[in-house]
Order: C-alpha cells, then sequence, then structure tokens
C-alpha cells in the first residue's frame, strides 16, 4: 500500500495532533465502523466519511475529468445533483482504471489525501465537490490516510487547508447536501406501520386524477401526465408497490406477444435459435469487461444476500448479456464449422438508476429480446446486424404504424464496446423528440478477445500450427419500449388508440336502441344478433366480442372501449336488425359507415387492413413534413424549437457533436427548462 509518512507529517504541519490509527483493512463504512469500534485512542466525537470519485460522460478526445465527491458517511449524493450543481450530465461511479491511473489509489482506499497523488498532467481536471455539513460542528472528520488499514481525524479546518495545498487543484465547490434524501436508517419493526401508511398516502396521491373514468389531462396541456393517464385507464399497465415496476397487464402483453410471434418467425427464418440463460452474473465475470460495463455500472442491480446469510459473492442481476453468453461462445466454439452460433433470449432485464420512471419507455425491470451471434467473418456479422435492423423497422411499421428512420449511432453514442451500432428511430410529434426503437450493434472482436472465442485458421498450411482468429460477434435487442412509442404517437384525448394488428380486441359489438319499452323478445334478438356478428367474424380471424352487459348503458360501453382502443366498434339495434345493416366506427377517425350484414366477412376485415394502412401513412407524412434541412447554424435551433427533425451536415467527428448539444441547450438558449418527465 501507498507509504503514509509524508501525508502524516504534511497533515501534523496542518494541525494534525494523533498519530493514525491502526486497524485492520476494510472494504467499506460497515467494516470501518466495527475495525474503529475495537481500537483506542479514538476522539469522543467524530463522524465517519465517505469519498467517492465520479466521471462524467465525454469523449474519449478530451482529457479524463473526474470528480472527487467527499460527504458524511450519513449523507446521499446524488449523481444528478452534483451534475447538476457542476452544470455536468450522465456523472457514473468511475471504474478501478480511474482510481489507480488518476489516484494512485484502489477502491476502499479513496480518499481527498489521493488528490495530492494525482499527476500534474491530470490534477487541473479534477473538480471536488466537498460537504458542507462536514464543515460544520466541532466533531473530528475520519479519513484513511491512503490506505484502509488506517485512520486519521482531522477537523475541518485541516481538510480545507489540506484541500487548498494541492498544486494545481482549480475546482472546489462547497454543497449543500441536506436538500437530497439522507440515507436510511435500519428500519425498525415498531416503524414499519407508518412506513405503510406512508407508502399508501403517497400511493393515493400518485393516483389522484385515475379515479375518473376518462383522460383528464389534455395531450397538448401536459403530455408527460396525459401519457401516464393514458397507458394506467387504458389497462395497459397497473402500478406496482416497488417503484419504477409495473405490471403488464393483457391488453399490453397480448401486442408484446405480437411482436414477439413477428420477429421470431423472421429470426427464425434467418438461422437463429432460441435458448435461455439464468439472470445471475457474478460479479467476477461482470468485471471481465470494464469498458462494456462501466455504462451500466449505475444500473446494475446486485443480491448480497439468501436468507438472513450473506453471499459470499455478490451477485449482479442482468442489465444486458453479453458477459453471461460469451464465456459459454468460448467453450462451444471449437474450430470455424462451428460457425455461425446464432442465438437468441426472451427475458426480462433489470437496469435500477434512471431520473424519472416513465411506463414502458423508462422502468426497473422490462421484458426484452436480446440475439447474441458469432461468425467467421465480419462481413456476415455486419450482414446479419443490417438484416435485424430491418426486421426491427418492419415491427414498427408493419405491426405499431409507426414509422422509424434508420441510422448509425455516433461514435458517442454507439453501444459500450461495439464497434458500429445501428438504430430505428421514432419521432413523437407533440413533443418533437426523437426515441431510440431499437439498436443492432456489430460488436467486432472486442468481446471475442476479452472472452477468447477462438478458432483455427482453415487457411493456414497443413502440417503448421494454426494461427487462432478471434470470431466477428453481432448483438441485438429490442424491449417493451415499443408499445410506449406506439401509445404516445398514436392515442388521444379520449384514450388508447391500437392499429388493428396488435389490438386484443379488434372490434367491439355493442346493442344499442334498447329502452323501457323494448320487449325482452326484442332485447333477446339484438343480443343474437350481436352474438352471431361476435361469431362470424371470428370464423374468419376478426378478434371481435360482444359486449352484453345490462347494467351499463350504450354510451358507456362507446366510451369504456374508446378508452381503451378498440380499432372498430358495431353497433346493432332495432332498425338495424330491419333493414339487415349494422354501422361501424373506426376508433382512429371516427367515422361511421354502414356495412350490410352479409358482407361483414369481407368489410370489417378489409376495414382493419385500411385502418391500419392509414394510421401508418398519416404518422409518415407528419415526421416528414416536420423533417427538416438546416444548413445555417441560425436556423439550427429555431427548427428544434419549432418540434421539427434537423436534417444537417456532420463531419462525424464528437468534438463537433459536443459543440452542437452544448451551443443548443436550453440553458444557453436561455428557454424554458427541459421537462424530465416528459417521455
Amino acid at each position: 500500500m501507498a507509504d503514509t509518512s509524508a501525508l502524516v507529517s504534511k497533515l501534523s504541519s496542518l494541525g494534525l495532533k494523533d498519530s493514525p490509527v491502526e486497524h485492520v483493512a476494510v472494504e467499506n463504512n460497515e467494516q470501518w465502523a466495527e475495525a474503529l469500534a475495537t481500537a483506542s485512542g479514538l476522539p469522543s466525537n467524530y463522524v465517519l466519511t465517505k469519498t467517492l470519485v465520479f466521471k462524467p460522460k465525454q469523449p474519449k478526445s478530451e482529457p479524463i475529468a473526474p470528480i472527487v465527491v467527499v460527504i458524511k458517511e450519513t449523507t446521499t449524493a446524488s449523481s444528478k445533483a452534483i451534475g447538476t450543481e457542476l452544470k455536468l450530465k450522465d456523472l457514473r461511479l468511475a471504474n478501478e482504471d480511474v482510481l489507480k491511473d488518476v489516484f494512485q489509489t484502489a477502491r476502499g482506499s479513496v480518499s481527498p489525501f489521493a488528490l495530492g497523488q494525482v499527476p500534474q498532467e491530470h490534477i487541473g481536471n479534477v473538480r471536488v465537490v466537498i460537504d458542507k455539513a462536514l464543515l460544520t460542528g466541532d466533531a473530528q472528520i475520519a479519513f484513511h490516510p491512503l490506505n484502509s488499514s488506517q485512520t486519521v481525524f482531522v477537523d475541518s479546518a485541516a481538510l480545507k487547508a489540506y484541500i487548498a495545498s494541492v498544486e494545481g487543484l482549480q475546482h472546489v465547490v462547497e454543497m449543500d447536501f441536506t436538500a437530497e434524501p439522507a440515507a436510511a436508517p435500519v428500519p425498525k419493526p415498531a416503524a414499519k406501520p407508518a412506513a405503510k401508511k406512508s407508502s399508501a398516502a403517497a400511493k393515493t396521491e400518485d393516483t389522484a386524477g385515475l379515479n375518473k373514468l376518462g383522460i383528464q389531462t389534455p395531450k397538448s396541456v401536459d403530455f408527460s401526465e396525459w401519457y401516464t393517464e393514458v397507458v394506467l385507464k387504458s389497462e395497459l399497465l397497473s402500478r406496482y408497490d416497488v417503484s419504477g415496476c409495473y405490471i403488464v397487464r393483457p391488453r399490453a402483453y397480448f401486442v408484446w406477444q405480437q411482436i414477439q410471434e413477428f420477429f421470431d418467425a423472421g429470426i427464425k427464418g434467418m438461422g437463429v435459435k432460441n435458448c435461455y440463460f439464468p439472470m445471475f452474473v457474478s460479479s467476477q465475470v461482470l468485471e471481465r469487461e470494464k469498458d462494456h460495463i462501466e455504462g451500466f455500472a449505475p444500473e446494475v442491480a446486485w443480491v448480497t444476500r439468501a436468507g438472513s446469510k450473506e453471499l459470499n459473492e455478490p451477485l449482479a442481476i442482468r442489465p444486458t448479456s453479453e458477459t453471461v453468453m460469451y464465456p459459454y461462445f468460448g467453450d462451444w466454439i471449437r474450430s470455424h464449422r462451428d460457425l455461425p452460433l446464432r442465438l437468441n433470449q426472451w427475458c426480462s432485464v433489470v437496469r435500477w438508476e434512471f431520473k424519472n420512471p416513465q411506463p414502458f419507455l423508462r422502468t426497473r425491470e422490462f421484458l426484452w429480446q436480446e440475439g447474441h451471434c458469432a461468425y467467421f467473418g465480419k462481413e456476415q456479422a455486419m450482414r446479419e446486424t443490417l438484416e435485424v435492423l430491418t426486421l426491427y423497422r418492419r415491427v414498427y411499421e408493419e405491426l405499431l404504424a409507426v414509422p422509424v428512420i434508420e441510422g448509425e449511432k455516433s461514435e458517442k453514442e454507439k453501444f459500450a464496446g461495439g464497434v458500429t451500432t445501428t438504430t430505428v428511430e421514432g419521432f413523437i410529434p407533440d413533443t418533437g423528440r426523437g426515441i431510440q426503437g431499437g439498436t443492432s450493434h456489430y460488436l467486432g472482436q472486442n468481446f471475442s478477445k476479452m472472452f477468447n472465442v477462438v478458432v483455427e485458421d482453415p487457411a493456414s498450411e497443413a502440417g503448421a500450427e494454426r494461427a487462432k482468429l478471434y470470431v466477428h460477434q453481432a448483438s441485438w435487442g429490442l424491449s417493451t419500449r415499443t408499445i410506449g412509442v406506439m401509445v404516445m404517437l398514436h392515442s388521444d384525448d379520449k384514450g388508447l388508440v391500437l392499429p388493428p394488428r396488435v389490438a386484443e380486441t379488434q372490434v367491439i359489438i355493442v346493442p344499442c336502441g334498447v329502452n323501457a319499452k323494448t320487449t325482452s323478445e326484442q332485447r333477446a334478438a339484438i343480443n343474437d344478433a350481436c352474438l352471431s356478428v361476435e361469431a362470424r367474424l371470428r370464423i374468419v380471424g376478426v378478434r371481435a366480442e360482444a359486449d352484453l352487459r345490462d347494467d351499463k348503458t350504450p354510451a358507456f360501453k362507446f366510451n369504456h372501449w374508446e378508452l381503451r382502443g378498440v380499432p372498430i366498434r358495431i353497433e346493432i339495434g332495432p332498425k338495424d336488425l330491419e333493414s339487415h345493416i349494422v354501422t361501424t366506427i373506426r376508433r382512429d377517425t371516427g367515422a361511421r359507415d354502414a356495412v350490410q350484414t352479409d358482407a361483414l366477412e369481407t368489410t370489417v376485415p378489409l376495414m382493419m387492413v385500411t385502418m391500419q394502412a392509414e394510421m401508418l401513412a398519416r404518422a409518415r407524412k407528419i415526421m416528414d413534413e416536420r423533417v427538416k434541412i438546416v444548413l445555417e447554424w441560425a436556423d439550427f435551433v429555431p427548427a428544434l424549437n419549432s418540434k421539427c427533425l434537423a436534417l444537417i451536415p456532420w463531419c462525424e467527428r464528437e468534438v463537433c457533436e459536443e459543440q452542437i448539444k452544448k451551443r443548443s441547450t436550453r440553458d444557453v438558449m436561455a428557454d424554458e427548462p427541459e421537462n424530465e418527465r416528459e417521455p
């Protein structure tokens, strides 16, 4: 470990009176507290600390700019709050390489004293954030002096003096974290009832407004609130008692099943086979690909206990499966004759950290498929990458009636560890935002080198030792986010609007014209006619349902099924029986038509095909009209503010991408703040 003598000497000159306290090496604050509990010579009043190192998302061409955050043990440091304070985005905990290369230390031994070990070429880029709570009161502050087997106690003046003495350090901020939620204590049995009451109250507050039958918030007034109302009141989802998680109800799961069936048939036609890997990942395996997993680090959920026992090794719940599957690719692929290996799995993944939960769009657990394939050559892997991207486009356009744009992500936005990321991007006219729909990645040989997935070169001369070649890989994924994109694009102030191909109920049949004067025979005849139409449509493959509830009025039923997005409503009344016609109403346009009852088997399916095509055509027309070619910077931000897609020339350099983002932010342009709750 690092030699602390020079540091102790310096601290002594700044007011340190006692020698460091020796104890066993510790890995976390809980172990630290236990070690100090058996030590002697401690001050009567002291506080433990945490020193965290974050790294902002930045172009690889820029020098690393870590953020050192020094806080009380009981303080919760929100990366979002810190980023807001420093005007930085996407802060993530730095990996071991940053701690080693920049601070010459390791996890468990990090303290503000590591600033003295930062090389001069890096120190000017380091930012320091100090918890104001550490600088008040007379308690001594405990730190590790460069290694975790010692503790020193300093006062706030000595801490500030040390940081001020670090040559070249320019960015130091004192931050008040009291607005952030404090670390929760271990719950006591007596506190449980109160917690339940609080949770129930919060749930009641969250669902206020959902007790009314229809959509209360117009789409044009508060898009985020409107969207939440639609997905909950249309019975796509229900809330769950774990924050950020939702129950996928049958109406939404049916949409997902239609996507599964369509896509599964497509990839099986390409030769891909389905499989299933466990959801748990050992920490050892997860850490093998640091560059890849760094992008997921804040989102990884860990299992640390089984029953009352701590696990010997924490287990991660997969955020994605590259590190789960690829070690076994190395076992299964022994020769070029074992290639290609083409696998897909339908599963759920867990990604824990996000800003604001949004149903289908940002949830802690979500359903998806992920394909992972290995090939002998780049050309084959790249061909598959693009073939799957085409399938994703077809899912959106042919099933969900959502137009998308196929393209390639920038170097900065591509999948961590990949070579090329291709994407389908949707467009939501009401917000003017694009939204990622699905991605397909060419991974090159990055993962095969990490997990030693190799084959012998078949071109090697006979008798000679054959060279080892790393395989080329592709991966691709599509999630239930698809459903959220569909809802945002098509739905309206009456509720959900479903394209016929993915609607669980495509046609709802409602008896009408029944009143107090209607005889029981007439009522029975109308109901029988509804059941007959239902049966006839089902025979030709239409998912039809008759709503014969006798405690609800026709008007109630109309609103009920409009809210739930049923594409076509058929109304049958006494006069319709006499005229041998029915009335059809389309959910998307409200168009009404009279249809001869003997033509229902041909007219209704054709009506659904027309509706599906027209929904896509309308959405594409709106998107195409919103694409603006912009050649001058003065026109760029106005195009975005007009809720348009800006098509601009770009040199494909990261530095230019960063400049465009920076110069077009709302802060720089003095525009109204961005609504982070908005999908």
